[in-house]
């Protein structure tokens, strides 16, 4: 029997594939749990139609994950903190912070959860930071820690 799987299944493949099963199988256990459905010809030029319309969202996001980059990696984010004299800060520069940062200055919306950041920053000066987009983009962010008057 040919299914189509709508989603994936392990030891089986991936959504979206055409596979071979036992009659049994995709009867009693893929169909009625809805792992699959009947590689009918209807079928099969819908989930065709389905896959191209997700391949080209993926394209989209990675398009726009692309410019968000461009648009980092060219600027510099300037930060304000209390600091000593001495250089460090009075708390520290966080995730949080960068992502504000982020959105106020390029009016760009980054999660917190995207920026890489190995600990927060406690000193003032020059900083850089992976910011990691999704889709396999990454982008180094340039951060300007400055004392506040």
């Amino acid at each position: 029997m040919r299914v189509i799987l709508t989603q994936d299944v392990d030891g089986l493949g991936k959504k979206g594939e055409m596979v071979n099963v036992r009659d049994g199988y995709g009867r009693n256990y893929l169909i009625p749990r809805g792992f699959a459905i009947p590689a009918t010809e209807e079928n099969v030029k819908r989930i065709e139609h389905l896959m191209k319309q997700e391949e080209k969202k993926r394209e989209r996001l990675l398009r726009h994950a692309e410019e968000i980059k461009k648009l980092l990696e060219e600027n510099v984010i300037t930060i304000y903190k209390k600091a000593g004299k001495d250089g460090k800060l009075f708390g520290s520069v966080t995730q949080k912070d960068i992502s504000d940062a982020i959105a106020k200055a390029l009016k760009v919306n980054v999660d917190k959860r995207e920026i890489n950041l190995e600990e927060p920053i406690r000193s003032e000066g020059m900083h850089t930071v992976e910011v990691i987009l999704g889709k396999g983009v990454r982008a180094t962010l340039k951060i300007m820690v400055e004392k506040k008057e």
